[in-house]
């Protein structure tokens, strides 16, 4: 009945084409308004068009099958063994060092940063060096908020730098090559990113000023005390209580004089001092310090659940020593990115054996590599897939592609900078993913129009939906250094802006030198 319904066609476009910009539409105010899981409101996008018609059950749901999906959730399992032998916690202790000036301790800070996010999530890798961050920046007597907005962009622009080191890559390369069947090497991004990264470094340090300085609610943690941010269930005993309640029947896991919970993140994202007299609420979480085996006791008998810094405490302070494994975990993550560098192996068929191997030689367990999975994640891919697909099929992706032709007329180099432009912008306010496969389809509609290599597009778009740094909200990265670095809205938008429009600059001047158009 509803795909009767939709048979009609208005300003050159079918009812199934309206109803999918309807829906589009939907998901955007849904992610920017509301406080429902990103997940969940993905899911639901993914059911209407199913239900309506307007992509079979393959289109909507075929996301789930799909190899960038599937390489990132193998992933996952890598990244477990890496967390569980500290090879992380190597890379860190060898990197760093004692740098005498603020533009020292910023290079020191972007540059590890971004080569570990080449390789792994940026989320990841951003919540190993929170409290790295945190004590190494009072050492050297620089306050933490100068260094964190830092780290959390230079996770972005690292990212960029290979085909793994971001899902937006993933999921832009599966299109592309579903497209023209070229499959893309690991390193396709790579000269590329590393230009960006180059003049992201450069204008961080020579807008330092820029920086704030701030004292973070965080910043009564001792130098050897971790800091966790646990969520509280809905169904949790602790909904309704103050922090003095707590304290008063848990006096195992939180210690008042010590100030055990340093401060609450509301449902809202805002973040505000831990007083006795304040009350957890339903999806609060809240941000507690304390030494790695009280935090472990904390996790596994009071059921709160550690999603944001996800395996800091193997990272910071349960991993006590190397061992041959560290170096076995190494060899595999090495090995792993040589096989699909030199086409011997997919990209996929690569991960798949470095998954196993973790497993077969014990960097992790079977369990820890489940565990290690971002389901949440995963979903929100398969459903852009599948929004992609629904704006391909239905003629929405040809028809903006046109649109923009007509506003910006043969000249590819403007055509490209208005959809760089664009990316950026809603980039900063819905998930980089769903922008991704949103704006992907319309890129190489544009660059076949116009009869140019849609490659450029491609790796322009890579390149914009990663560079959301006006924001908090932009990033989960950003969320994840918001609390900590004590940062007010603005904080980010003094500096993001102008970082914007840079990284575009140099997007717009790099990319189609090493992808000419032609």
């Amino acid at each position: 009945m509803l795909q009767g319904l939709l048979s009609f066609e208005l300003l050159g476009l079918s009812g199934n084409a309206w109803f999918t910009i309807a829906v589009v539409l939907a998901l955007f105010a849904a992610m920017i308004f509301s406080k429902l899981r990103t997940d969940i409101i993905f899911l639901a996008a993914m059911s209407i068009l199913f239900v309506s018609g307007v992509v079979d059950a393959k289109g909507a749901f075929g996301g789930f099958s799909s190899p960038s999906v599937l390489v990132i959730g193998v992933l996952y399992a890598v990244i477990a063994g890496l967390n569980h032998t500290g090879v992380l916690n190597w890379i860190v202790k060898h990197l760093m060092g004692s740098p005498k000036t603020l533009t020292g301790a910023i290079t020191r800070v972007m540059l590890p940063v971004a080569f570990l996010s080449s390789l792994l999530t940026n989320t990841t890798v951003v919540a190993l060096f929170i409290n790295i961050v945190k004590i190494w920046s009072k050492k050297l007597g620089i306050s933490p908020s100068k260094l964190l907005i830092p780290l959390s962009y230079a996770s972005g622009m690292g990212g960029i730098c290979t085909l793994i080191g971001t899902p937006p890559n993933i999921i832009i390369s599966g299109l592309y090559n579903d497209t023209t069947g070229i499959q893309l090497g690991i390193f396709s991004t790579t000269l590329c990113g590393l230009f960006c990264l180059a003049v992201g470094v450069l204008s961080i340090i020579a807008m330092q000023k820029l920086l704030p300085e701030r004292k973070s609610p965080l910043s009564s943690v001792e130098d050897d005390d971790l800091t966790l941010e646990l969520r509280v269930p809905s169904k949790h005993n602790f909904i309704g209580m103050t922090l003095q309640e707590i304290y008063e029947n848990n006096p195992r896991g939180f210690e008042k004089d010590k100030n055990s919970i340093l401060a609450i993140r509301r449902f809202d994202n805002e973040v505000e001092v831990a007083t006795p007299d304040s009350i957890i609420m339903g999806a609060d979480a809240i941000i507690v310090s304390g030494k790695a085996d009280q935090l472990q006791w904390i996790c596994n008998n009071l059921h709160l659940k550690n999603e944001h810094l996800e395996g800091v405490l193997e990272n910071a302070g349960l991993v006590k020593k190397y061992s041959k494994k560290t170096a076995i975990s190494a060899a595999i993550m090495v090995t792993m990115v040589l096989l699909s560098a030199f086409n011997i192996l997919p990209l996929l068929s690569s991960c798949l054996l470095a998954a196993a191997a973790m497993i077969i030689f014990r960097c992790c367990t079977s369990s820890q590599a489940m565990n290690s999975i971002n389901w949440e994640i995963l979903m929100v891919f398969a459903g852009s897939i599948c929004l992609g697909k629904a704006l391909e099929t239905t003629g929405v992706a040809q028809m903006i592609a046109n649109n923009l032709l007509n506003l910006c007329g043969s000249n590819p180099y403007i055509s490209l900078g208005v959809m760089c432009v664009v990316a950026t912008f809603i980039t900063e306010f819905i998930s980089n993913t769903a922008t991704a496969a949103m704006f992907c389809p319309i890129a190489i509609s544009a660059a076949t129009t116009l009869g140019v290599n849609p490659l450029t597009f491609c790796i322009a778009l890579m390149i914009s939906v990663s560079s959301s740094f006006a924001t908090p909200i932009g990033s989960p990265t950003h969320m994840l250094v918001y609390g900590p670095g004590g940062y007010r809205f603005t904080d980010f938008v003094k500096i993001g802006v102008p970082m914007n429009f840079i990284i575009l600059a140099a997007n717009l001047f790099i990319t189609p030198l090493i992808f000419p158009f032609k």
